[in-house]
């Protein structure tokens, strides 16, 4: 077996994360803690050290993406032949990363990003690959909810649970960490199959996730994310299919998506000014490709997007949901 590594992001944990993290202590044993919490919590590092787990308190530098490029970081110079990801909110079996490695070993290739089946515990449904045929049009989604076997290509698959060789983190670089939250794993998938590194969804395998306070609505469902991640979907959705318009299709899905957003807000959630205004504000950053941090580009707009400070801790909230809004 490949020696191995996990990385398991924490942002204000609960007891329940908690449980997840030490569930998934049991049986990886190279396991790198990354707290993205604002402010340090040295009880909880002294704990999860004595119980022999590294510990990175990042103060949330780059988002979710900075977590998971530190814990990298640290892995790859302790020789970790594959990285796993893993965020607070995800709950695994005890076989899974044996299962994950002897399917990735079986690919019989040196570069890879593999991710398992995911079911989203509050949509009671599996998220779909999205694969592309020919070059017009929108990938198409392909539902595996029954598939049990088998490890199906994909443009991209979500950050946690997912597997990626150190060759091919070498190979492809780090993740966006302009990007902070939302979109980090699409662009990843994307920038790995315009390099040609495989990306596959392995159906063998199968893992729980709940994201936040998601809701069905009929056929339809809302993510009742904070202003400040409505501000980062939707312009990380307008850069990441604009540099990738090769293998996502054409720039008016972007569009598409952002109006779908606003929708949602309008009939499902609260804060709509808030939101759509965050919402409105991302997409004319993508437009003209300016990244980086929402507070540092539009201060007045996003201590009025944010408001009060636990506000934009749930705004900031560093789990992701992964294209939720595509997911539908």
């Amino acid at each position: 077996m490949r020696n191995f590594g996990l990385i398991f992001v924490l942002y204000h944990p609960t007891e329940e994360f908690l449980e997840n993290l030490f569930k998934a202590r049991t049986v990886c044993k190279n396991l790198v803690a990354v707290d993205n919490s604002p402010e340090a919590d040295l009880h909880l590092h002294q704990l999860l050290r004595e119980q022999g787990m590294q510990v990175i308190f990042n103060h949330n530098e780059g988002g979710l993406a900075g977590a998971y490029n530190r814990g990298t970081e640290l892995l790859l110079d302790q020789q970790c032949e594959v990285v796993f990801l893993l965020d607070q909110d995800s709950d695994i079996g005890a076989s899974f990363f044996e299962d994950m490695l002897r399917d990735c070993n079986a690919l019989g290739v040196e570069e890879f990003l593999v991710g398992p089946k995911v079911y989203e515990v509050n949509l009671q449904s599996c998220m779909p690959a999205f694969q592309r045929e020919g070059n017009k049009g929108m990938p198409k989604r392909v539902r595996i909810d029954d598939e049990v076997k088998g490890m199906i290509p994909a443009l991209f698959v979500i950050s946690s649970g997912s597997a990626f060789s150190a060759s091919a983190y070498r190979k492809l670089g780090p993740f966006r960490e302009d990007y902070f939250i939302e979109y980090i794993d699409i662009e990843y998938g994307l920038r790995a199959v315009s390099q040609n590194v495989p990306v596959y969804m392995n159906a063998a395998v199968t893992m729980r996730q709940t994201t936040g306070k998601i809701e069905r609505h009929g056929k339809t469902y809302t993510t009742n994310h904070g202003a400040g991640r409505r501000y980062y979907s939707a312009r990380n959705a307008v850069h990441c299919i604009y540099i990738h318009r090769k293998y996502w299709g054409p720039q008016w899905v972007s569009t598409l998506l952002m109006v779908l957003q606003v929708l949602r807000v309008l009939q499902y959630e609260p804060q709509k000014l808030k939101k759509v205004t965050a919402l409105l504000c991302g997409y004319g950053d993508g437009i003209f490709g300016r990244l980086g941090s929402f507070e540092e580009r539009h201060p007045h707009i996003a201590t009025f997007c944010n408001g009060s400070k636990q506000q934009k801790v749930l705004a900031n909230n560093s789990t992701p949901d992964m294209a939720r809004e595509e997911q539908a």
